[in-house]
């Protein structure tokens, strides 16, 4: 019986023993784990009017605050170190601040109260650059110096364009105005006047010059020759009988009349007997 109760009791003690393990052990993992999982903080920093957040993480160190020395191009931590020692772990941007030379990146100078401490830089990426800093108990001032503020280095610098060179443009030509033409006063030709019809002058009778027989001219005017005797006529100058120079007349004109009428008979008799003949042949 004696044994039995030994053993109960015993058994009533495991779960206690179990509870005490459970909490040491939960204990001894949150230490270690705290001990790993070191939170991040951010302190502002003034550059130039503008204000940067700077990442950092502290293991047995406080930061107090952090300054900018533009002159130097550096970051000067105000810190306490709370252990033995200490390691501060501080991530740049670099769009913020960097330590480049020849577009290549470049180591950063750290002093810790002037003297330069154990460091290494234990992640670079192409925006960001991270330092781990150990640090002795004591120290009260922790200078990083770079190279530049403000500008992504992580990329090479990039070079100057060469300009191309442009193509001027043809002008076009601007229209020209044309000026108002001043038209010249126009000499007015002379008319040539038109001929006007004559206007046929009347013809003034000529006197008659010649009257009939036993007549003359006096005055313009026929009046009896009186200058010859009765039943005589004034022919070339000389007085001659009035019956023989009609009569003279009248026979010289009978033969021109006769002569005539016997050449127009003779060339009719003359027609007649051609077409007769030619008449003739053709038959």
């Amino acid at each position: 019986m004696g044994n039995g109760n030994a053993k109960f009791e015993l058994l009533k003690r495991v779960p206690n023993l179990n509870a005490i393990l459970i909490i040491s052990l939960g204990l001894i993992f949150f230490t270690v784990l705290s001990s790993v999982l070191i939170y991040a903080e951010t302190s502002p920093v003034k550059v130039d009017d503008n204000y940067f957040n700077v990442e950092y993480v502290g293991n047995g160190v406080t930061v107090n605050g952090i300054e900018s020395d533009l002159d130097f191009i550096s970051l000067i931590f105000s810190i306490d170190v709370t252990n033995s020692s200490g390691v501060l772990e501080v991530t740049f941007e670099r769009s913020f601040f960097d330590s480049v030379y020849m577009g290549s990146d470049d180591e950063f100078i750290v002093l810790a109260d002037g003297d330069e401490p154990s460091y290494s830089e234990i992640e670079t990426t192409a925006t960001s650059r991270t330092l781990s800093i150990t640090l002795p108990s004591g120290t009260e001032e922790v200078e990083i110096i770079g190279s530049v503020f403000g500008s992504p280095l992580s990329e090479p610098e990039p070079q100057p364009e060469t300009p191309e060179p442009e193509t001027p443009e043809p002008e076009t030509p601007e229209p020209e105005t044309p000026e108002p033409e001043t038209p010249e006063p126009e000499t007015p030709e002379p008319e040539t006047p038109e001929p006007q019809p004559e206007t046929p002058k009347p013809e003034t009778p000529k006197p008659k010059t010649e009257c009939g027989p036993g007549t003359i001219l006096k005055d313009g005017v026929c009046v009896l020759d009186k200058r010859c005797g009765a039943g005589t006529v004034l022919k070339d100058g000389i007085c001659v009988v009035e019956s023989e120079s009609a009569s003279a007349e009248t026979l010289g004109k009978q033969l021109v009349y006769g002569f005539i009428a016997a050449f127009v008979i003779a060339g009719v008799v003359g027609i007649i007997l051609a077409l007769m003949s030619k008449a003739s042949k053709s038959s």
